[in-house]
């Protein structure tokens, strides 16, 4: 938990205060405060973490299902990796939302009640119960099933967007 944090503060700090230079400098009627503010806006979206959960997973069922090599394979090049971007994907959407709440715009907090925060959130989740998934033979079939219904879901609503 501790090296997902801190990682996920410097993004959140790093954003915000981007995201507080464009904003001031979009007040001060510059045209490049604009161009940096769409730019985070394009990435900042509910909507881009529910592709990175179908591939995380798609990579945790094979995680659970492959021997401890393989497995160990799957880990750190598959599972880590989204799970990493996903994490710095949240930060930065954070720290958007926070500058812009800062500069006055209350509702823009309101923008983390959308509900496909909660892939984000599963795959956190997700991330930190791998492990326990391969135990025993229940546990991974539990977690087989689990992730191929997650995959599939995932799958359903990216293609619906």
């Amino acid at each position: 938990m501790k090296q997902t944090a801190a990682p996920f503060l410097v993004v959140t700090i790093l954003t915000a205060l981007l995201a507080a230079l464009s904003i001031a400098v979009q007040t001060k009627g510059y045209p490049h405060g604009a161009t940096g503010l769409s730019r985070l806006d394009a990435l900042a979206g509910a909507a881009t973490f529910v592709p990175l959960a179908a591939l995380y997973a798609f990579a945790a069922m094979l995680i659970v299902l492959a021997p401890a090599r393989a497995a160990g394979f799957m880990y750190a090049n598959a599972a880590s990796p989204i799970f990493s971007a996903s994490v710095v994907l949240l930060a930065a959407i954070v720290g958007l939302h926070v500058a812009r709440a800062a500069f006055g715009s209350i509702a823009a907090l309101s923008v983390f009640l959308d509900w496909q925060f909660g892939f984000a959130a599963a795959i956190l989740i997700a991330h930190q119960f791998l492990d326990a998934f391969r135990r025993n033979v229940l546990t991974r079939t539990l977690g087989f099933v689990l992730f191929v219904a997650a995959t599939l879901a995932c799958l359903y609503w990216s293609f619906r967007l």
